[in-house]
């Protein structure tokens, strides 16, 4: 199928959404879509997160580490800096719920070390780790602030045309 993709002139891939895996989708299906994406040329955008029960019971580091571990199985050093990846706390999408940016910027930390540990430094410092939870117009300056966060997945708010000019324009604000 990635050669339909690549046809139709696609760059990137979205694989591993909250939605896939709540349909049944597993870290092997998701690690197969990832090779296979690589291979064909495309840039897969790999999503990972938690529950609100994961995230209550305290093995939200843990949980993420497992699922980018497994994800990214047999990806070598040469192609690591060629995925992307997306943090989505599952309790957060379209509950009107956010991940504090504190809350979301200690888990895009987290990945980011997570990297650093399978990878190295440079490819950890390399690779551009989004926040896909319910950023919007008015909390994608203090999201993209952080440190560890690199850009957004954003959903239901690239709809409205004025909303997603002003996420594009806090993505444009230069950080300290």
């Amino acid at each position: 199928a990635t050669n339909m993709l690549v046809d139709a002139g696609c760059k990137y891939v979205i694989i591993g959404h909250s939605e896939r895996r709540a349909m049944g989708e597993t870290d092997a299906d998701i690690n197969a879509k990832v090779l296979a994406a690589l291979d064909a040329g495309l840039v897969p955008i790999m999503c990972c997160g938690e529950t609100l029960e994961q995230r209550e019971a305290g093995i939200t580091d843990e949980w993420i580490a497992m699922q980018i571990k497994l994800g990214l199985s047999g990806v070598s050093e040469e192609k690591i800096r060629r995925v992307i990846i997306a943090y989505e706390p599952i309790w957060a999408i379209g509950t009107g719920r956010t991940a504090t940016p504190e809350q979301a910027q200690e888990v895009c930390e987290n990945i980011r070390a997570v990297v650093r540990k399978l990878y190295s430094s440079k490819n950890a410092r390399a690779i551009s780790i989004l926040y896909g939870g319910s950023m919007n117009e008015k909390n994608a300056f203090e999201l993209l602030a952080q440190p560890d966060i690199d850009g957004g997945l954003i959903g239901g708010a690239s709809l409205v045309p004025e909303k997603f000019v002003e996420i594009i324009n806090a993505a444009n604000q230069p950080t300290a």
